[in-house]
């Protein structure tokens, strides 16, 4: 029995919390236009939905601006449909040939809506890692009842903690960078 066998599944775990996060936090407009704030949209297309990005070309001409460049003239109205039902909030323009969302400079009530969606997310996170550090210390302490040394257990589970603060230290990290840039004006 190695301790590793139990903290390597529980540090992954944290990995991908954290991972998930900064995910999550990207689709979270700030102010700026970013091509991952319609990552999220799926279309219909040919009988099943895929994302935008697999149906047209996504471009950012400027900080305010998304423009989506459809490669069928029939996906118009679709992608205008899915980013109308969206969360997003954004009414699209179309010309024709390309579709543009500009993105308005959010108020401030706005603002701390997104800041408090923000913290839900690094909640969530945070959530995620103390039960994969729950998890392991579980698994060692059943490990001792199948006999491993409780020095040994002892170690791991101080261990275990270390990697919980660890990855809390970097989705603290994660929130904090992101309510800086929602809140900056």
């Amino acid at each position: 029995m190695d301790v590793n066998d139990y903290l390597n599944p529980a540090e992954e775990k944290m990995a991908m919390a954290v991972e998930y996060l900064d995910e999550a936090l990207s689709h979270i407009r700030a102010g700026k236009a970013s091509p991952k704030l319609i990552d999220g949209i799926r279309v219909e297309y040919y009988g099943s939905t895929v994302p935008v990005s697999n149906v047209a070309n996504i471009s950012v001409p400027d900080a305010r601006t998304i423009a989506i460049t459809p490669w069928e003239k029939a996906m118009f109205k679709e992608i205008e449909k899915a980013i109308i039902n969206s969360e997003l909030g954004i009414t699209p323009e179309n010309n024709g040939e390309v579709i543009r969302l500009c993105i308005p400079p959010l108020t401030e009530e706005r603002r701390k809506t997104l800041v408090k969606q923000s913290k839900a997310e690094a909640e969530t996170a945070k959530i995620s890692v103390r039960n994969a550090r729950r998890d392991a210390i579980d698994a060692l302490k059943k490990a001792v009842k199948q006999g491993l040394p409780e020095d040994v257990e002892k170690d791991a589970e101080n261990t275990a903690q270390k990697l919980h603060d660890k990855y809390l230290k970097k989705i603290d990290e994660l929130f904090a960078a992101k309510e800086r840039e929602i809140l900056t004006v």
